[in-house]
């Protein structure tokens, strides 16, 4: 290496370090200023989204007053309106097409000339009539004293809007489907009614208006915040019609108020099938998220029937959503669809037998349950107490709701679907099983003393009671006599692994196919008894049985078809399920001849059914709800009854809490008698 060439290469390694160091410095002072510029830019950014989304916010929460703090200032006068007029057109048009649901999507603001940003997006909302997708929006963005601002034209009410374009609605609602009974009769269906409302410009002013509002609310059951609330809605002019509530019945109408005739839903039987029909209600915003196909000023399927089948029911409105000119030709359509009316639910109930039977229990708390046991139909559920569908649907009172909720009675739950320990006529199962397994001899004699029993002194302080002080008693006189003593020891007899094995041939554990919610009948809160006390109670019907009125019908099927159940159908067009030689057709002999003898027994517990004049078998039964063996409990009274073997009808009723001489049995006759003429 020459010595310039050493020179050099020291004259390198002496510039390097601070050569590197100003480079780092360039680079850092670089970096940051780019950071900075970035960091600006995404918040400018921010800035110009967050006025598209005012924007929309403004539009989807009906703040009309404040979408033009949102646009340029000249933005109006140069589209031909003021801004009043903006905020006044997006009012007219979105709350007569009843706009909900307003979602912005796809916000997308690009840099174009001249300081401007072009802006596009897209809304979904839902409308009187459907759903519009994806509507897509384009406009532009400017700065107006360093904020940014959108330019307005009619496109941003509907992209194909322009000038002093108009939007047309017609609806073409659907008709509901009616729920038929297997007769045709109408349980819901679709009739005139009643529609109290008032025409403001008639209510007069000042003090007269007061007074006549007040005499409105106080014939009509309604309060004058709610006559004036109606009167303050947005869509209000002084010569229109403004409904309060539907009525019975047209009282003096003071002025300013009338009626007018208009197509609602209408239940027959009232209060009589409520928990088996249901009831509508208006369509919330709830339901709209869940069901956005749905016409924002319809009804929907709230309990019952009507909730169950609600799709089936409503149908599917038709109409059409169009942009016009301002002399009203039409220019686009937005959505078009074709009605299509509800189908009609056929169902297998009797609505006369029905009424009747809800009837009969007197608004007493219980529930009454008939079934034809060789075809399963289900011909009449009763809950009660019970509500008026019609005023749940077409407008209930606070006061009457409230009376509703209060009531002891319990009218809003559904006693059908309530699982119950069915008490003796469980009784008849208990035998079955133990006739079938050859555990219990029909004409053995068994020598039992006094009215309480236990197995021996493990069972400390707990005793089997009964009624009756018969002194030796077989398996008719059991279930004459309803004895709870005879029943537990032959079940104790048997033992848990031969019961079960019995219980399991029935339908426990088991969901119905029924259009009605509950919870598979049970045997027991585990799956061993791990008690000879609950083994027990078990077979007289207490203990954890617990069993619906339904599926107690269900399980008695057995007894009127020599030993197969029969599933049961609430749809008249449903198939009919079977479970063959659930018992043994001897068994099923022998405890028809026994329930008989219930009847016609002076002793038995069904005796007063004797006086119908025609052959019943029966069984009652008394299920205690109690904390301690020694105290006074509820008292849930049960009846069974059918005419024997090959009965077209099987009839189970229950009465919660019954009282002193009161029971399920007193209660049941003229069903009985309707039963015997008509079955």
């Amino acid at each position: 290496m020459t010595e310039q060439s050493r020179r050099n290469t020291k004259q390198k390694k002496k510039f390097n370090p601070f050569f590197i160091v100003i480079l780092l410095l360039i680079l850092l002072i670089a970096g940051g200023a780019f950071f900075a510029y970035h960091l600006q830019s995404e918040k400018k950014q921010a800035a110009r989204e967050q006025v598209v989304k005012d924007f929309t916010t403004y539009l989807a929460e009906g703040k009309y007053d404040k979408i033009p703090s949102t646009l340029l200032v000249d933005t109006a006068q140069r589209n031909g309106y003021s801004k009043k007029e903006i905020s006044e057109k997006y009012q007219t048009i979105f709350t007569a097409i009843e706009a909900k649901n307003i979602k912005l999507s796809d916000l997308k603001i690009t840099a174009g000339k001249n300081d401007q940003y072009q802006v596009t997006y897209e809304l979904s909302l839902s409308t009187a009539m459907g759903q519009l997708k994806n509507l897509k929006y384009q406009t532009y963005l400017a700065y107006e004293n360093n904020e940014p601002k959108l330019e307005w034209g009619p496109n941003l009410i509907f992209p194909q809007m322009s000038g002093k374009d108009k939007v047309s609605l017609t609806v073409d609602a659907p008709v509901r489907g009616q729920i038929l009974d297997r007769n045709n009769q109408p349980l819901a269906e679709n009739g005139t009614l009643k529609q109290l409302g008032v025409v403001p410009q008639k209510l007069g002013e000042g003090s007269e208006k007061e007074k006549n509002i007040a005499a409105i609310a106080q014939i009509y059951d309604l309060t004058e915040k709610q006559i004036t609330q109606a009167l303050a809605q947005s869509w209000v002019k002084p010569d229109y019609f403004v409904p309060l509530k539907i009525v019975d019945e047209a009282k003096s109408l003071p002025t300013g108020a009338s009626i007018q005739e208009i197509t609602g839903r209408k239940y027959p039987l009232g209060a009589a099938a409520a928990q088996l029909v249901g009831y509508l209600g208006k369509i919330t915003a709830e339901d709209l998220e869940k069901h956005p196909e749905l016409t924002s000023d319809g009804e929907i399927g709230r309990a019952g029937l009507e909730a169950t089948y609600d799709e089936k029911l409503r149908g599917t409105a038709g109409g059409k959503l169009a942009i016009t000119d301002e002399a009203g030709n039409e220019k686009s359509v937005l959505l078009e669809t074709k009605k299509k009316d509800g189908e009609s639910i056929h169902l297998t109930i009797d609505s006369s037998l029905q009424e009747l039977a809800y009837n009969a229990l007197a608004n007493q708390a219980g529930a009454t349950v008939v079934s034809a046991p060789k075809t399963g139909d289900l011909l009449a559920l009763v809950s009660s107490p019970s509500y008026d569908p019609n005023k749940m649907t077409n407008g209930i009172s606070q006061k009457e709701y409230d009376a509703y909720e209060k009531d002891s009675k319990k009218p809003f739950l559904n006693r059908l679907v309530t699982g119950y320990a069915p008490g003796s006529t469980f009784k008849t199962i208990t035998a079955a099983i133990g006739l079938d397994n050859g555990s219990l001899d029909p004409n053995q004699k068994v020598a039992i003393n006094g009215l309480k029993w236990q197995q021996d002194s493990s069972w400390g302080d707990y005793y089997v009671t009964r009624v009756s002080d018969v002194p030796s008693v077989n398996l008719k006189d059991a279930l004459v006599y309803s004895d709870n003593i005879y029943m537990a020891q032959a079940t104790l007899k048997m033992g848990e692994k031969a019961f079960r094995a019995g219980l399991d041939q029935f339908i426990f554990g088991e969901g119905l196919d029924l259009p009605l919610a509950m919870n598979p009948a049970q045997i027991s809160n585990e799956k061993s008894f791990d008690s000879k006390i609950l083994l027990a109670d078990t077979g007289y019907g207490q203990g954890q049985l617990l069993i619906n009125p339904i599926q107690q019908a269900t399980m008695y099927s057995v007894f009127a078809n020599q030993g197969t159940l029969v599933y049961p159908k609430l749809i008249k067009d449903a198939k009919t399920k079977e479970k063959e030689a659930v018992v043994k057709a001897a068994s099923v002999a022998q405890i028809n001849e026994d329930l008989q003898a219930v009847v016609t027994d002076p002793n038995g517990t069904a005796h007063s059914l004797s006086s119908l004049g025609f052959s019943l078998a029966a069984k009652t039964g008394t299920a205690e709800i109690k904390e301690k063996q020694d105290e006074k409990g509820q008292e849930n009274s049960f009846l069974l009854a059918y005419e024997g073997e090959g009965s077209s009808y099987l009839f189970i009723s229950m009465l919660e809490d019954r009282q002193e001489n009161e029971s399920a049995t007193q209660l049941a006759p003229s069903v009985l008698q309707y039963l015997h003429d008509h079955y």
